[in-house]
């Protein structure tokens, strides 16, 4: 059995500004492709499907002409999509009922009982090979918001590491007890030569995280699970929420990463989908599949004026690419002071080239004694954790302790949630 394995989409993103339709669109015409030509039996997709909890009817039109080809031409694909933190886990699920006569399953949020027990029999998807029977399971976890499994019945981990002494915090405990509840379901659920399948959108410890693109979970690295959470049994782990591809201790727990850099951090990630083969219910390999890249993304520097304007020269570009396609470009320029004629020189520079100027990101390393290459702290680079920290060391002296930070981020979800339920 074939499964597709991808995440972060990120539809409807808009770069500084500027719409990215083209890119998503060449992307989901080429994971088709790729989906007839390697006959995979399923796909995969582990959240953040969307960019913003109110996604634009572009973006929406994108994923759901998507689906529908993909029926068309492969009857028998099963897809799953989980919501992301990016998601709105309601939007996510509204049109699940029409979906699912595409074999589609779109799980936006966790459900719970009357008896305050986890729904996990819904969060279980079966899996079908080309003759219809079922080779394995998906455990297919969408992305957990604190006020879904904080105070919830039974809800209670503690941490797999340090001997099991110490008990982590509500809200990571609680998310840990969800994929307990749910494993043991899907454990009683599967017959003989069943694989488990793992989905799960979450910040594993020890991940590497993109430097600009990613939006921190919850508490920056406090909501961070570790791997021991997916016992031997879990024949393979599909995650989601991190950019970068990468696999999290061993082979079978795997980041598939995005599948368009989200940010000029991201130029020289290896973008991908990850091909998984199963064999009974073991994992018999994996392959990851490289995603052409349809627009460039260049950076330029960060480096003095006149070296950053001989770079420009030196870019080769296409002038018989249509618009669309024309790479993106970030210019970093190192300054003395304020140059008010900085934009005219670079247009003057780019003017008829087949290029689109994106940003201009100025730094003054001399000005501040910085040595060369050391990288400036701007607003742009800051996220709301690492500015929050920063005011209140500035308002009272001293850095706030976790549980001030705690109790900010969850200010912060809290904010989320409210865009996403509006």
């Amino acid at each position: 059995m074939k499964l597709i394995h991808t995440s972060d989409w990120h539809l409807g993103q808009t770069f500084h500004g500027q719409e990215r339709h083209v890119e998503h669109q060449a992307f989901l015409a080429w994971l088709l492709e790729t989906l007839i030509a390697r006959q995979a039996d399923a796909l995969l997709v582990a959240g953040d499907l969307f960019d913003v909890v109110n996604p634009s009817l572009k973006a929406q039109e994108l994923l759901y002409d998507f689906i529908v080809e993909a029926h068309q031409r492969l009857p028998a694909l099963d897809i799953v999509l989980i919501a992301g933190n990016h998601d709105s886990g309601n939007r996510v699920e509204l049109p699940a009922p029409l979906m699912r006569r595409l074999n589609t399953h779109a799980l936006g949020r966790v459900h719970w009982r009357d008896d305050g027990e986890l729904d996990a029999e819904r969060l279980l998807v079966p899996l079908t090979d080309s003759d219809g029977e079922t080779r394995a399971w998906c455990l297919a976890l969408p992305f957990l918001r604190p006020a879904e499994v904080t105070g919830r019945k039974g809800l209670t981990a503690r941490d797999s590491e340090s001997n099991g002494a110490n008990e982590r915090n509500d809200y990571v405990a609680g998310i840990g007890a969800v994929h307990e509840q749910l494993i043991n379901a899907a454990r009683e659920k599967r017959e003989p030569d069943q694989a488990l399948i793992a989905m799960s959108h979450a910040h594993l410890r020890g991940a590497a995280v993109s430097e600009g693109s990613e939006r921190p979970i919850v508490i920056g690295g406090e909501e961070s699970l570790s791997a021991s959470l997916f016992p031997d049994d879990i024949s393979y782990v599909a995650l989601g929420h991190l950019h970068r591809p990468q696999q999290v201790g061993e082979p079978r727990i795997r980041y598939s990463g995005s599948p368009i850099p989200l940010d000029f951090s991201e130029v020289d990630y290896p973008h991908q989908v990850v091909e998984v083969t199963l064999q009974g219910d073991a994992l018999a390999g994996t392959e990851t599949l490289p995603i052409p890249r349809s627009v460039a993304l260049i950076r330029l520097g960060p480096a003095e004026l006149e070296s950053v304007l001989a770079e420009i020269n030196a870019v080769e570009d296409d002038p018989e690419l249509p618009t669309e396609r024309w790479p993106w470009l970030e210019v970093r320029v190192d300054l003395d002071g304020p140059q008010p004629d900085l934009r005219g020189r670079i247009d003057a520079a780019l003017e008829g080239r087949a290029l689109r100027l994106l940003r201009i990101h100025t730094r003054y390393p001399k000005a501040r004694g910085e040595a060369p290459g050391s990288r400036r702290v701007t607003l742009d680079s800051l996220g709301p954790q690492a500015l929050f920290a920063r005011a209140w060391e500035e308002e009272y002296g001293e850095p706030a302790d976790d549980q001030v930070k705690r109790d900010f981020a969850l200010l912060v979800q809290d904010v989320m949630d409210a865009e996403a339920d509006a």
